[in-house]
């Protein structure tokens, strides 16, 4: 795999065997979306993989970077992908080894904020629904922060009242939803 744009444009990385990685078509579809100048953003991705998403969002000048991962063998790729790039973990690029719902518990508990928040969770378990559902429960957006959650076909998702889907795109077996946060 390949990073897209920014800095790092066209170097290669790892992706751990047995997950369903971001391909680059959709990878791209997700930065047409977000905007492709991260300059000054945090970003947070939940169920992080290979960090292929956040690769990207670094590349592309995100200030700030949180990756979550509960699989050692994902978690392990995500550091081999930052010392292949040059990237430094550590201060505002983190890897966070733990469950992605719990983390969020964490960080709301610890008034931390984004502007950005990526997931894309396994989708035979059902977790896009979950994830939402608890990024409206818990205040770890800013003001008009955006959330882009990518999942099987098969998937609904209940709005929450303090967010509000912008657009809803379906790429092969996957469909991404962008929400952004809105006053309640």
């Amino acid at each position: 795999m390949k990073i897209l744009g920014g800095k790092y444009k066209g170097r290669n990385f790892y992706m751990p065997a047995g997950i369903r990685p971001t391909q680059n078509i959709l990878r791209a579809a997700i930065f047409d979306l977000l905007g492709h100048d991260f300059s000054g953003l945090s970003f947070l991705e939940l169920f992080a993989g290979s960090g292929a998403v956040s690769l990207e969002a670094i590349s592309r000048g995100a200030s700030r970077v949180v990756m979550v991962e509960h699989n050692e063998l994902n978690a392990r790729t995500i550091r081999e992908n930052c010392e292949l790039l040059g990237i430094e973990l550590g201060g505002d690029i983190s890897l966070i080894y733990a469950e992605s719902l719990t983390t969020i518990k964490r960080l709301s508990d610890e008034n931390e904020k984004f502007d950005v928040v990526f997931f894309d969770p396994p989708f035979s378990q059902n977790l896009a629904k979950k994830t939402l559902k608890l990024l409206g429960e818990r205040d770890i957006l800013h003001a008009q922060s955006l959330v882009l959650a990518q999942m099987g076909l098969s998937e609904n998702l209940d709005i929450p009242a303090s967010l509000r889907v912008l657009t809803q795109r379906r790429y092969g077996s996957s469909q991404l939803t962008l929400l952004q946060k809105v006053a309640v």
